[in-house]
């Protein structure tokens, strides 16, 4: 828990976090200042942000909101469901 992972789904990249046995938080992986993986910076469970490696953005885990500079702009959030231990990501 508390570690983001990258996935690539029909040409979307999406970084996840698990927050729990029974949620994940699922946002957009690329950061809306520069492009770079957000599936790479530090995640703060407590405060639920992740930040962008590269130029210490940082978004909203829940929101997708930039919550500090440089970003900002927001990134996708994606509802998911974990259902037997699997996750399902709703894209649309």
């Amino acid at each position: 828990m508390g570690e983001a992972k990258r996935f690539d789904i029909d040409g979307t990249r999406l970084a996840a976090v698990r927050v729990s046995s029974s949620e994940v938080n699922v946002i957009g992986d690329r950061c809306s200042h520069a492009n770079f993986s957000l599936a790479e910076g530090e995640v703060d469970l407590e405060a639920g942000t992740i930040e962008c490696w590269k130029h210490g953005a940082l978004f909203s885990l829940t929101e997708g909101v930039a919550v500090c500079l440089p970003a900002t702009k927001p990134v996708p959030v994606y509802k998911a469901v974990v259902s037997d231990g699997d996750v399902k990501v709703v894209l649309s």
